[in-house]
């Protein structure tokens, strides 16, 4: 009767959380929608809410270079780079719970029991994952979550959606974080300071692993709004297909398309100079 108790008060309390925490984001897209009034030409059909999205891109970029990624180089010139291994892999090792369980979702019973070994040996032998011993011992890491689940499961992306703080999502996946955080076991921790306390430290340990991908940003010359856009897409369809994305077949080229050209090339002769 107690452990059926502690698990239902376990089951509140997480949705007690997600509740609170998706009031907060609602609260805030909805301001953001609101400041967003001039309409943005879209001319990528992913993304129909562009003028809102780049308002709420607008926002975490300058929440990001304000406290995000400053804190996230002090985190990676100031702590040892094996405390930011082990960081990383004890928040890998909690993570993998969420992969065990949509691998069983999505069908995938071979990987499913590779992952449940890997989550069990990182947690026993490799100190609560401190220690990646199970990919030494040929248990590999593998990435699944809700998202990607829904995608296997034939429900189409939606439209583009950048979300506060957490960045550029998309209908599907944003449906698929309620129930990623409702199996999260950091959620399930009641005290508030613990609680907080490692959700922060993940999300720096995740923006500190990220600081390259901001240079390579800010270097390629491009709208860093449509590249981080484009960025994504091409990440989640990776991970969706299990690293092994369809290929796209290359239309060719139409009649209209062939004059078109002959149309052009022969404009640019006509206008460039003649070399004496």
């Amino acid at each position: 009767m107690r452990r059926d108790q502690n698990r239902e008060n376990i089951g509140l309390v997480n949705l007690q959380h997600i509740y609170k925490v998706s009031a907060c984001l609602l609260a805030l897209l909805g301001s953001l929608m609101v400041s967003s009034c001039a309409s943005v030409s879209a001319p990528d059909e992913r993304d129909p809410w562009e003028s809102f999205n780049r308002s709420v891109y607008e926002f975490n970029d300058d929440f990001d270079k304000g406290i995000g990624q400053p804190v996230a180089e002090a985190y990676k010139d100031n702590i040892p780079g094996a405390v930011q291994t082990g960081v990383s892999n004890f928040f890998n090792n909690i993570g993998d719970i969420l992969v065990v369980v949509n691998d069983v979702l999505q069908f995938k019973f071979e990987q499913a029991a590779s992952d449940l070994g890997r989550l069990t040996f990182n947690t026993t032998f490799g100190v609560l994952g401190i220690f990646d011993v199970a990919t030494y011992m040929g248990y590999p890491k593998h990435n699944e979550d809700f998202g990607q689940t829904f995608a296997t499961w034939g429900i189409g992306s939606g439209p583009y959606l950048v979300l506060p703080f957490l960045g550029p999502s998309n209908v599907r996946d944003t449906t698929g974080l309620f129930f990623d955080a409702y199996v999260d076991p950091l959620i399930a921790i009641r005290d508030d300071e613990t609680r907080w306390g490692l959700v922060v430290l993940r999300a720096v340990d995740k923006r500190a692993s990220l600081l390259e991908a901001t240079k390579l940003m800010e270097k390629s010359g491009i709208d860093p709004y449509v590249f981080m856009r484009d960025a994504y897409y091409q990440h989640r369809e990776n991970q969706i297909y299990d690293g092994n994305p369809p290929t796209r077949k290359i239309e060719a080229p139409t009649k209209e398309d062939l004059d078109l050209e002959r149309e052009l090339e022969l404009e640019l002769e006509l206008n460039t100079p003649s070399k004496t």
